[in-house]
């Protein structure tokens, strides 16, 4: 960004001799790169689990992107790990504080979808708390990893994890992401990890589609010869 002294000072009309040294360095000044939006309201929810101790990690649609997958969202989701003894209400005054406020007055809401559904008031973006359970979803924690959104660090659920819960969701658009994942982050996806786990979700929810279905879009994401 160019800054012209004209706009804030009256120049003599002879320049002193040192005049264009001190020119050179104002005019190639450059202002500091701007934070996303996603970034800000990641700073503040972290700098609010931060000051409640509670643990949290990034999944869905922004960790994809963070994985490489062009996508075209600011929904932001997080599963938060509730202390022993808390109570999720209690953290409203927190999450406050870091300019966070519900997106609607449903006290039964989160008793029936373990979800706290919150917009960030300075970005206008919505963000979801999902409660993790036990089991699956701590080992999931146990094994994100901190990566930069714009200097801001997060932690991010492993991208064979996201695997694994893309093809559980099943929806059109988790199916597209796994099939990018599995194209762009062969090297780094445990294909034997998300076997078995899909196989324990089969196992304990009665169903039989999840490992056809990652086999199936693991052969569209071979390299075609």
């Amino acid at each position: 960004m160019r800054v012209s002294f004209r706009r804030r000072f009256r120049l003599p009309r002879t320049a002193p001799a040192t005049w264009p040294t001190i020119w050179s360095f104002v005019s190639d000044w450059t202002s500091p790169p701007v934070r996303s939006p996603v970034a800000d309201l990641l700073a503040d929810l972290d700098a609010a689990l931060v000051a409640l101790d509670v643990r949290w990690y990034l999944f869905d649609a922004q960790a994809a992107i963070l994985y490489g997958v062009a996508r075209l969202t600011a929904d932001v989701d997080v599963t938060v790990q509730v202390p022993a003894g808390q109570s999720v209400t209690s953290w409203m005054p927190t999450l406050e504080r870091h300019r966070f406020q519900p997106r609607f007055a449903d006290a039964t809401f989160l008793a029936q979808t373990r979800v706290l559904p919150l917009v960030h008031q300075p970005t206008a973006l919505p963000v979801d708390l999902v409660l993790a359970g036990p089991g699956l979803e701590e080992e999931f924690q146990a094994r994100a990893h901190h990566l930069s959104v714009d200097d801001v660090l997060v932690p991010v659920v492993d991208v064979t994890d996201l695997v694994v819960l893309k093809v559980l969701a099943a929806r059109a658009k988790d199916l597209e992401d796994v099939a990018t994942l599995l194209r762009i982050q062969a090297e780094r996806i445990d294909e034997s990890r998300v076997r078995h786990i899909l196989s324990l979700l089969e196992a304990a929810l009665g169903q039989s589609d999840l490992l056809p279905m990652f086999e199936r879009l693991r052969r569209e994401a071979e390299p075609r010869t």
